[in-house]
């Protein structure tokens, strides 16, 4: 059976591949990153797309955290920013998740119609690639959430790290455009991304806690990581599977 992948970008792409579709969400900075770390942690997250259904959530869940951000900034009313290096030192983990960004959540539950939904980011972007394979997903469609209509280069960076994987195992390019995505970044360092405008915000904003949660934490999961009845659930990946992949990244 002929297998194939491809990667686009954008909150809106979400809804061109429901149907069909093995969909892998990829916002580094920070949405995929904050949902990974908050399942590799065991507590649950709930990404959400607008402040009224963050909200309107949050009144039927145990005690839950609102986490995030609109255009950069928290919104009021809610308990944190959308931090993953701030999310990691918590304790509270049995406290539920209410997750919502600008562009990274938006993506999510845009293509939440697929068949299968994947939440991946540097942290387990090999784990995600290894479990795509062990699965055989036919239709693999690997989205970088960006901002502001670009498709900033830390997302570009993961997408192509988990494609090349895919293109190793026999998948084959849905088009060139991914074709040019995996030929300029499948070997990219992490670091590459400090051209993106979405480390710029970091840096101008001194979030440098989460610039470098980004950077430091690679390939450190071997689960990947999947949105189920709306939660974040970790996958696990069979030890064998992950042995023989050679990695990329």
């Amino acid at each position: 059976m002929r297998k194939t992948v491809l990667v686009d970008s954008l909150p809106e792409s979400g809804l061109r591949y429901r149907q069909g579709w093995t969909v892998v969400a990829v916002d580094v900075i920070r949405a995929t990153t904050m949902a990974v770390t908050a399942a590799s942690t065991g507590r649950a997250c709930y990404p959400v797309d607008s402040l009224a259904e963050a909200f309107r959530l949050a009144a039927h869940l145990p005690n839950p955290i609102l986490a995030g951000e609109i255009d950069g900034e928290m919104p009021s009313g809610f308990d944190m920013n959308n931090s993953p290096a701030e999310l990691v030192n918590r304790s509270d983990i049995s406290r539920p998740l209410v997750l919502l960004s600008s562009s990274g959540t938006r993506l999510i539950i845009n293509a939440s119609g697929c068949d299968l939904l994947y939440l991946a980011c540097f942290r387990n972007s090999s784990a995600t690639a290894v479990r795509l394979i062990q699965e055989n997903h036919p239709r693999i469609a690997l989205l970088g959430a960006g901002s502001r209509g670009e498709f900033r280069e830390e997302d570009q960076i993961c997408c192509a790290w988990i494609a090349a994987q895919l293109l190793k195992a026999g998948y084959i390019a849905e088009n060139e455009a991914t074709v040019q995505v995996v030929d300029r970044w499948a070997h990219a360092r992490a670091d590459d991304c400090l051209i993106s405008r979405s480390v710029a915000f970091l840096t101008r904003t001194h979030q440098f806690a989460d610039l470098e949660f980004v950077l430091e934490k690679i390939d450190d999961l071997h689960e990947a990581c999947v949105l189920q009845n709306g939660m974040t659930t970790l996958a696990p990946v069979a030890q064998r599977s992950w042995q023989a992949i050679d990695l990329v990244a």
